[in-house]
């Protein structure tokens, strides 16, 4: 890892050069469009001359300083790539959030992170002021938006009337550059700090080795700007490899637009939640002629054999890098089949690309380490061979009578029944056992008119064959939707709290 090092200089303006000098293929570098037959496509030149702009925007208008810290809470629109670039231009420490945060969400993280300035867009204004007068350390309100709001500074026509000249500042690798809050599964949500290396360089291998992608590949990844997904796939791990991030401003996730976009665009690689595949599959996407798509790439929670299989009859799929160890709760590493918590080896050397620490809160960074090693959060067995089966995110595991039950796969055995569209399985309190399995789920629409304890009935029966006994789910419940995130990823968390609260 080198001393110094600044992604927008050292990558991005790096990119511009090679541009300049033909040795970059034809496409963009940032790609977005939306339902209306918009479209940006901006090439690595004009993004590093956009983001030098902004960077005058933050530290002229704005007034704000290397060490401040910003809270940008923006939808899938080309300004959020172009204030994370000017973040890192001028040393400001970037928080993203996502849309859908309420004013108390919003209140919760200006005050826990002491950020001096806040960027939104149009539908979060009233939010932010009617929590502004809690917030002591709020000095600056940036609005994205084609008007005005009183007490906001209006980013659009300050990024117009800005220099293009900006000098990046020096920064270390090891430097603080971002803040991510967590979902808070446990308590409120806590603050990880990232430095310039470990997201700046960290996602080299994971661009090149999990998503494959070079300077002539065309990436398209669904996740909201709110998330670290976002971070990863659509700007860290293309861009260190000179690929097109291409963006759909999608305000919901929909099967069919996701497929015509496939169709209608060069996309060469595609990454999307399992959820979403599985929605894809269900609206027949082996009808559609995907003829650039190459690469299908997925992560956030497993891959159900259905869409496993489809994805192996269109094409390949590609497995990533494989997590260090499986241990025990001692730190010591487990035998072949036997169940542990999936940790990353951090001694004698610490890998760079983990997160430097949890702010302010000492305790929950130390618990994160177990004698040499650093522990994911994630349930798994390595087999005799090596592989990694997983079972399923630590707060998602079911302890039912003693049997500890993964979520996937009495998940992945529903949705082998006919009636099953889409599921979603977590704990339930029960006085006898402590907790079961609670199974929701929506039909297919020819077994909505089914009896609905015969049914019951008969996926329970399904599931005593098809997996252990002990995993059949006791409580079933017929649902028309289930929570997701805004790039499709089932949010078991609010079932979880739901059936507990």
């Amino acid at each position: 890892v080198p001393e110094y090092f600044n992604f927008a200089s050292d990558v991005v303006d790096k990119w511009m050069q090679e541009e300049k000098d033909g040795k970059r293929a034809h496409h963009p570098a940032f790609w977005w469009v939306n339902s209306q037959n918009k479209e940006v496509k901006w090439s690595f030149e004009e993004l590093a001359f956009l983001s030098r702009k902004a960077a005058n925007v933050l530290s002229g208008p704005c007034g704000l300083q290397r060490g401040d810290r910003v809270l940008i809470i923006l939808p899938r629109i080309p300004e959020w790539w172009l204030l994370i670039l000017a973040c890192m231009r001028t040393g400001i420490i970037f928080i993203p959030g996502t849309p859908q945060l309420t004013a108390k969400d919003i209140s919760y993280r200006i005050q826990a992170s002491k950020a001096q300035g806040i960027v939104v867009a149009e539908q979060s204004v009233n939010a932010v002021d009617s929590i502004i007068a809690e917030c002591k350390f709020l000095k600056t309100k940036l609005v994205v938006s084609d008007r005005g709001r009183a007490g906001w500074l209006k980013f659009n026509d300050l990024l117009q009337a800005a220099s293009g000249d900006h000098d990046c500042i020096k920064s270390r690798s090891e430097e603080l550059m971002l803040i991510y809050f967590t979902s808070g599964s446990t308590g409120l949500p806590k603050m990880v700090e990232h430095c310039h290396s470990s997201y700046g360089i960290g996602f080299t291998s994971s661009g090149r080795h999990w998503m494959n992608l070079s300077s002539s590949t065309v990436f398209w990844n669904t996740s909201d700007p709110g998330w670290v997904k976002t971070a990863w796939s659509n700007l860290f791990g293309p861009w260190i490899h000179g690929s097109c991030v291409f963006v759909h401003h999608l305000p919901q996730f929909e099967p069919t637009v996701i497929l015509n976009t496939l169709v209608k665009y060069p996309i060469t690689t595609f990454c999307t939640a399992p959820t979403a595949f599985r929605m894809m599959v269900q609206h027949n996407a082996t009808s559609y002629k995907f003829r650039s798509l190459k690469h299908c790439v997925t992560g956030g929670e497993p891959l159900n054999p259905e869409v496993f299989q489809m994805s192996v009859a269109q094409g390949s799929t590609k497995l990533g890098s494989s997590p260090g160890d499986v241990v025990d709760d001692e730190g010591n590493i487990q035998p072949p089949g036997k169940e542990g918590d999936v940790a990353i080896r951090t001694k004698p050397k610490r890998p760079f690309c983990l997160f430097l620490k949890y702010t302010d809160n000492p305790e929950k960074t130390a618990a994160t380490e177990r004698g040499d090693f650093y522990i994911t959060g994630d349930r798994a067995v390595k087999d005799e061979e090596g592989y990694f089966w997983f079972v399923g995110r630590s707060d998602d595991i079911i302890n039912s009578s003693g049997y500890r039950i993964g979520p996937f796969e009495v998940e992945s055995a529903l949705m082998e029944h006919p009636a099953v569209v889409e599921s979603a399985v977590v704990s339930s309190p029960d006085p006898i056992r402590g907790e079961v399995v609670k199974a929701f789920i929506i039909l297919s629409p020819a077994f909505l008119s089914h009896d609905p304890e015969a049914l019951i009935q008969e996926l329970q029966d399904h599931l005593k064959k098809s997996t252990a006994p002990y995993k059949y789910p006791r409580k079933i419940e017929f649902v028309k939707e289930l929570p997701k995130t805004v790039a499709g990823k089932i949010q078991r968390s609010v079932l979880r709290k739901q059936e507990w609260s």
